[in-house]
């Protein structure tokens, strides 16, 4: 045996080896690796993308938020606004209608009063004739009478 010949034929062995494994072994391996780093690619494409999307959309929803609250401000501005007018108006009415309370309560007031004021003439005057006539012991006529009494509630 000759260490040429057995040098040669593991030469040719590891030659068809290597025509073997690119032939058949090398292509699916290098396919898989470009499919992997193709997919690993896209991956980090779409995670850049994502990343512009998400802070996109972030200062999106914080100027929703800021318009939102600036909204709400106003909401509650003129509400407020609304609800002191209502209570002016209220005010106004309620003052408008105690007034007209007041007035009718005082007009009432003035006519029982006036009402009071003849009842007690009209007393008086009953009174005054009684001790009149008492004094007098006789009845004077109805016209006399009539004249004493209206000069008498006059007089009051």
């Amino acid at each position: 045996m000759n260490i040429n010949l057995t040098l040669i034929g593991q030469t040719i062995m590891f030659a068809m080896f290597v025509w073997f494994c690119m032939k058949f072994v090398w292509p699916p391996l290098v396919e898989a690796m470009a499919a992997r780093k193709k997919a690993i690619e896209d991956g980090l494409k779409a995670a850049e993308l994502g990343k512009e999307e998400h802070a996109l959309a972030q200062k999106n929803a914080e100027d929703l938020i800021e318009s939102s609250k600036t909204q709400a401000a106003e909401i509650i501005a003129n509400a407020d606004k609304q609800a002191s007018v209502m209570i002016d108006n209220a005010k106004g009415t309620a003052s408008e209608e105690a007034d007209k309370i007041k007035a009718h309560a005082k007009s009432e007031l003035d006519q029982e009063v006036v009402k009071a004021r003849n009842e007690l003439k009209d007393q008086v005057s009953t009174l005054v004739m009684q001790g009149v006539n008492s004094v007098l012991d006789k009845e004077v006529d109805s016209k006399t009478h009539k004249d004493m009494l209206s000069k008498l509630s006059q007089s009051l």
